[in-house]
């Protein structure tokens, strides 16, 4: 909000000044005017604006804070656009605090919080907005508020284990290439020109690596260029409808990470399902919010379709159960739930399992990962160092 400097006089003729917040020059007039006070001078202050060459992005542990404070706020009993004013005081990512002051803004003029809130759906998903919607309506916003935050906490935390468990085989096969490459380049050249001044003819296994080696120095552009346009080539692919449910559906039938994949997506579903249910979000607004939040293309897809069978008057388990997505236990068990109309409860204590069942996942997953890559590793090396001693051997053996 505009701040103005004033100055002016009082009814006995004293000499007064001082800051004031409003939205124009008109209402602060009118409030010193109440105040008895005549002005002389008003001033609007120029705020000087902080450069930000690179505004930092909202995390998700940012947001589960502000919507936990929030719900404190509220249920303390303090007014949210005050509340708003605090913790946008106290925020210290940049690009977070000046989202809050313009929500601030649009409550003040009258603005719904949720629809404050749609108008920045980078920061607030559909997901976040409709329990807001739902909160403000039942007059339960501060416990909507505490389900929000307990939910982007656990999404991030199963987040968090897909990373860790997908960061060491990265950072393997990153020093494989990277130490590989140095090779190449750097070091077989010298053992080749030693090789050509001896005139010795070259076993198998070394000239396959000397050919490796003069095929990467001399090309070594092309493949760079070829693997930077295959990696252009499936973000491309992947912003279709087509190419991301192909890729979607390669990635849940991958022996390993597959299965792993596919238990983070039923977590997702159960918990955000559930959360909406138990917030009062209607099942069909709340089926297609999952949908559009799943990441998986392949179960984006199987929901909605879903979503229109329960329209026609279908339940929810027989749908999910067709589109062989789903596992058997999660679909009989989200059957008894509607048979109990216990469904959101159940679909918690599926979330919950299948949370569980990720971290043994990613237990084992690396567990197994690590000798392997440490194989993988050391055979690459292991060849190559071989094959360059191979003619060093052969050299003594004929010297002896």
């Amino acid at each position: 909000m505009p701040r103005f400097k004033w100055e002016g006089r009082v009814v006995d003729g004293r000499a007064q000044s001082g800051t004031m917040e409003a939205m124009s020059e008109t209402i602060v007039r009118a409030q010193l005017r109440q105040q008895r006070i005549i002005p002389t001078k008003i001033n609007k202050v120029r705020e000087k604006k902080q450069i930000v060459i690179f505004k930092p992005k909202v995390k998700a542990k940012t947001l589960a804070i502000f919507t936990r404070q929030l719900a404190t706020m509220i249920d303390a009993g303090l007014p949210l656009v005050q509340s708003l004013d605090i913790l946008a005081e106290q925020e210290e990512n940049i690009t977070f605090k000046g989202l809050l002051n313009q929500v601030k803004e649009d409550v003040e003029s009258g603005m719904t919080f949720a629809a404050a809130l749609k108008k920045h759906p980078k920061t607030f998903s559909d997901l976040y907005t409709n329990m807001v919607i739902a909160g403000e309506e039942a007059g339960t916003l501060d416990v909507i508020l505490n389900r929000l935050a307990t939910f982007i906490e656990k999404a991030e935390a199963l987040r968090r284990k897909v990373k860790s468990a997908l960061m060491y085989p990265a950072i393997v096969t990153f020093v494989a290439v990277v130490v590989v490459g140095i090779l190449m380049v750097f070091v077989i050249p010298t053992f080749e020109k030693m090789f050509r001044e001896a005139g010795q003819q070259l076993p198998g296994l070394t000239q396959l690596v000397v050919d490796a080696s003069r095929f990467t120095r001399t090309h070594i552009l092309y493949v760079l260029g070829a693997l930077v346009l295959l990696i252009f080539l499936i973000r491309y692919i992947r912003r279709t409808d087509q190419g991301k449910k192909a890729i979607d559906s390669f990635l849940l039938k991958l022996p390993v990470f597959g299965i792993l994949l596919r238990k983070v997506a039923v977590a997702r579903f159960t918990r955000t399902l559930s959360t909406l249910m138990t917030s009062g979000v209607p099942i069909l607004d709340g089926l297609q919010i999952v949908a559009k939040t799943s990441g998986n293309k392949v179960i984006e897809e199987a929901v909605m379709e879903a979503r229109e069978n329960i329209s026609s008057g279908e339940n929810i388990a027989e749908p999910l159960a067709r589109s062989k997505v789903f596992p058997p236990m999660v679909t009989r068990m989200i059957s008894v739930g509607e048979n109990t109309g216990a469904l959101d409860q159940m679909l918690n204590k599926i979330a919950d399992f299948y949370e569980d069942e990720v971290d043994t996942a990613v237990a084992g997953l690396t567990s197994m990962l690590e000798p392997l890559m440490i194989v993988f590793l050391g055979g690459i090396v292991g060849t190559i160092v071989i094959a360059m001693y191979l003619p060093i051997f052969n050299m003594a053996n004929a010297i002896g």
